[in-house]
């Protein structure tokens, strides 16, 4: 088919749900891809964060490939190598007692909040299952994710949504205004990326742990977005300092298949017992072996140090661009706020000219692949600052 032809098979078919760039995509390899027709796009969104080793990683699809030719799928009923694997060497990498897989990171988020709720109630009685988030915050689209997110332009048309949270500023005063002794977890995002990738203050989130410590209430890291290595650490808490009671995981722990995952610690892992939850996709074996490639090689540390190194490249380029106002974020999970033009025109008129990226509220969003190559880099730079030129 042509790209046009795929469009309109595209716009026939699908409810409308997503505000889709003009690109077609049909090939690709690292951060390099091609239309139908042999157009080709340097790629710094990475399917929102997701292809983390890029495009058609080799040892990626030979690991996916060969677990698809030996089980496709088991059901959580039996054992398998594939999860078995995969969850261990999670947990010794991440440092986490155990995990719960499902398919998403709103599946991941919705594990924790489980978690959370029945942990409250165990210690503290029926009462104690309010969770505080923070505002700007994003955790999901389901109806008890988009509860959680701190966002009112979120809590639309899908009413009633779930209750029992609480929203909270980025400052200490403010969640401590909002805890009490209903108060089962608190939940953050390092950096909020759908928000407009802002970090969080280092000495906020110290304090905030030392608080939740201090009243018996869990801290829950949603690390859906900056997870699998995007800010140049494992996991972005440990460039904060701080262990979460629970941490969220997805995106491009994959490498492009569907994965969520739900870390604990010692002293949580047996609060879901049996039948507490589940998933009939969740741990799928093809995935968990793409997902065990992913996590065998970013948790390297020399491939951590080359992320560091390619983000604080990107920034400084980013940094020097006319057209850019400031540039926020960690590694290869960079906002850039333009000084002239809207984040959506720009992001629009970089696709027309052969760049992929992403936009987060007021800000253009960069999300690379990991293993982005210093030309492929160099490329889509010089066509964003094209672009900016021209805007």
């Amino acid at each position: 088919m042509t790209s046009e032809e795929i469009k309109r098979l595209d716009a026939s078919s699908f409810m409308p749900t997503y505000g889709r760039f003009g690109a077609v995509l049909c090939s690709g390899r690292n951060a390099s891809a091609k239309d139908c027709e042999g157009k080709e796009y340097i790629d710094f969104g990475s399917g929102i964060g997701v292809n983390s080793l890029g495009w058609c990683d080799e040892g990626w699809v030979k690991a996916v490939c060969a677990q698809a030719g030996a089980l496709q799928h088991t059901s959580n009923l039996y054992y398998s190598p594939a999860p078995a694997s995969f969850a261990a060497e999670l947990c010794r990498v991440s440092g986490y007692a155990a995990v719960f897989l499902g398919n998403s990171g709103a599946e991941a988020n919705e594990c924790a909040i489980k978690l959370a709720r029945k942990h409250g109630v165990e210690q503290k009685g029926e009462s104690c299952c309010e969770i505080i988030t923070l505002r700007n915050s994003f955790h999901g689209r389901t109806v008890t994710t988009l509860a959680a997110t701190g966002q009112d332009s979120f809590h639309q048309y899908f009413f009633p949504f779930t209750g029992g949270f609480r929203y909270a500023e980025p400052s200490l005063e403010d969640v401590k205004a909002q805890m009490s002794e209903n108060t089962c977890a608190v939940m953050v995002e390092f950096i909020q990326g759908e928000g407009g990738v802002l970090p969080l203050d280092p000495q906020f989130v110290k304090d905030l742990a030392a608080l939740c410590r201090e009243r018996g209430v869990l801290l829950v890291a949603d690390e859906v977005q900056t997870g699998a290595g995007r800010t140049g650490s494992f996991y972005c808490c440990q460039q904060y300092g701080v262990t979460p009671d629970v941490l969220t995981s997805a995106k491009g722990l994959g490498g492009g298949l569907p994965i969520g995952a739900c870390l604990c610690t010692e002293e949580l892992k047996d609060v879901m017992g049996r039948s507490m939850h589940g998933s009939t996709f969740g741990g799928n074996p093809v995935v968990c072996a793409g997902a065990l490639e992913v996590v065998r090689r970013v948790s390297q540390p020399e491939f951590l140090a080359q992320v560091r190194e390619k983000g604080r490249y990107l920034r400084q380029r980013l940094e020097q661009m006319e057209g850019i106002a400031q540039v926020r974020g960690l590694g290869l999970m960079l906002g850039a706020l333009p000084s002239r033009g809207t984040a959506a025109q720009l992001a629009a008129a970089c696709v027309e000219e052969g760049l992929l990226v992403l936009t987060a509220k007021d800000s253009l969003r960069f999300l690379p692949p990991l293993t982005i190559t210093q030309e492929e880099l160099d490329k889509g730079l010089a066509i964003l600052e094209r672009v900016l030129a021209s805007a």
